[in-house]
């Protein structure tokens, strides 16, 4: 039929959402810290920027972050006036995250929850956005789907990733600040996690924009030029994976 339901990601390793919530766990403190230093760059500012090409801040949103990690775009987002709702399914980040935000005077609640399971009433949101999560899901097209029940008519998701298994082995990662506090193990367990899911061999973001119209989304375009304009200055958040963004809107 079509590219979703072609593609085996039933075959994913039982145990990977234990692998990959071990793994950030144990990454939850020098992550937070890492995301502290950059809501005190220009990356925040860069960061707002990026968001009002794709919505406006004229009147608040409710905003619901998938992979919310120690909440850095509820930092970024709040302060323009947004409703934001932050998910992650590491309790130790989310943890963080909530400390985090208390340090820098930011409300917005984060939730213990899985990405591709979110428990919220169908149309809740007008946003969906999204930060370097869709890589880490076993599941990733039943997360868009799901996704898409959440948001209201008209509603627009928002999803930021690379590839980066792929720029494992194509750029130089000695260059990648978020990884210069982890040792080799470390290093080499996100280097393993990457090649267990099976999203890291598909075509991207050429796969998100064929699921996410498979899926039934209109005005679906991809950028591949977001690294460009947020990280690619050899700052203290220099990283060599091209970031790209996917958006869709729920007719």
């Amino acid at each position: 039929m079509g590219i979703i339901v072609n593609f085996p990601f039933e075959k994913e390793p039982t145990d990977i959402k234990q692998k990959v919530t071990g793994y950030w766990g144990r990454r939850s403190g020098s992550f937070a810290e890492h995301k502290h230093k950059e809501a005190h760059s220009e990356k925040k500012e860069l960061w707002q920027q990026e968001f009002s090409r794709y919505f406006s801040h004229e009147k608040p949103l409710d905003i619901l972050d998938a992979g919310c990690g120690a909440g850095f775009f509820e930092m970024v987002l709040s302060p323009l006036g947004h409703n934001i709702t932050g998910i992650d399914l590491t309790p130790e980040m989310v943890e963080e995250g909530q400390k985090l935000l208390s340090r820098h005077g930011v409300y917005a609640p984060l939730h213990v929850m899985d990405a591709e399971e979110p428990d919220f009433p169908e149309e809740s949101f007008d946003v969906i956005v999204s930060r370097n999560l869709v890589w880490t899901l076993p599941h990733p097209a039943e997360a868009y789907a799901r996704w898409k029940r959440l948001l209201r008519p008209g509603g627009r998701l928002l999803v930021f990733d690379a590839e980066y298994a792929k720029g494992y082995h194509k750029y130089d990662q000695s260059q990648n600040c978020s990884h210069l506090m982890l040792d080799d193990e470390m290093k080499e367990e996100c280097h393993r996690i990457y090649h267990m899911l099976s999203i890291s061999a598909l075509d991207r973001p050429d796969w998100d924009v064929r699921a996410l119209q498979e899926l039934g989304y209109s005005e679906v375009m991809a950028d591949d030029l977001v690294w460009d304009r947020l990280y690619a200055s050899q700052d203290d958040f220099y990283m060599p994976d091209r970031m790209f963004s996917v958006t869709a809107v729920k007719k």
